[in-house]
């Protein structure tokens, strides 16, 4: 049960460590020096913000998850065209999303499942029609639907792994703030490696008109050092066994790179480079949690099956 705090503890002492260095390392002059402490500041209040999320009580998770999926929605929704007479469902759109993390909190897996893919599918269209304007129906009704699916619903997954029953896994009780911050850990650890791994060796480019920068030797990389990340630390945080785990690794390896390249897909639509300017150094939410939209329901589901 201390494994995560003491866990969390040395990555904000990691963090501070970097800083340091590269503040006493790198020399003033360097043009990269200002812009790596804004990446490295940036991080670490994505930290801050997480430890209340792995550690607080109940209901303060949910609520600071939930205004992770509210940003996340308004940042969407400020990237894609939108009619003005559908305002009221995007207020309904908005009230959703607490609905959707009391569902979690709750433990209603019923009516989690299936209230935003079902209900507010019906719903949504039939509150926009009322309007009266058929012109662009299609194209917002589907915008409107996507952007729930993927900055409220996949990311609600989330929320409820924190309310999966603690069990016993191989190296003692694994919580659901494990499982959360395993998922996290590796969903980052994916995207760091696949940077890395494709700045030292990358040559051939994956999807060069969606995201020039994302190679074939990154995406390898980044899947078979996100494997063996996973069947290090998934018998400490979840009840998987190390082979499970690698192979939860590799799932979450390919997953998260597709999460990034339909994210990179819309913002190409669209004409921007980022999804926003809310993490100085990062661009906007969706740009750190690109990734997540397609690893989180992927992860919950596969540890849902295996074990609940």
């Amino acid at each position: 049960m201390t494994l995560l705090p003491v866990t969390l503890a040395l990555i904000g002492i990691l963090i501070g460590v970097i800083w340091v260095l590269v503040r006493c390392l790198l020399p003033t002059a360097s043009p990269s020096r200002e812009e790596i402490l804004t990446r490295i500041r940036t991080w670490g209040l994505i930290f801050l913000f997480l430890l209340p999320v792995l550690l607080a009580p109940s209901p303060w998770p949910y609520v600071l998850l939930g205004l992770m999926s509210f940003l996340a929605f308004k940042e969407f929704i400020t990237l894609t065209p939108a009619r003005r007479q559908d305002r009221w469902a995007f207020l309904w759109a908005y009230i959703a999303i607490p609905l959707q993390y009391l569902w979690a909190g709750m433990s209603w897996y019923g009516m989690f499942i299936i209230f935003i893919p079902v209900y507010l599918f019906l719903f949504l269209p039939s509150r926009m029609v009322l309007a009266g304007h058929p012109k662009g129906f299609l194209r917002a009704t589907a915008t409107l639907h996507w952007g729930l699916m993927t900055t409220v619903y996949s990311l609600s997954h989330m929320a409820y792994l924190l309310s999966l029953p603690d069990r016993a896994g191989p190296y003692g009780t694994v919580s659901g703030a494990s499982l959360l911050f395993l998922l996290l850990f590796l969903t980052e650890i994916n995207d760091v490696a696949q940077f890395v791994w494709g700045k030292a060796l990358g040559r051939h480019a994956v999807l060069p008109l969606v995201s020039p920068r994302k190679t074939l030797e990154g995406l390898l990389g980044g899947i078979g050092s996100t494997a063996v990340a996973a069947a290090l630390l998934g018998p400490l945080f979840s009840p998987l066994s190390p082979l499970r785990a690698l192979l939860a690794g590799v799932l979450i390896g390919i997953c998260g790179f597709l999460g990034d390249v339909v994210m990179s897909a819309v913002k190409r639509d669209v004409g921007v480079k980022d999804s926003g300017t809310l993490l100085p150094g990062h661009g906007g939410i969706l740009d750190r949690l690109d990734s997540l939209t397609f690893t989180a329901p992927l992860f919950f589901h596969l540890i849902f099956y295996l074990y609940y």
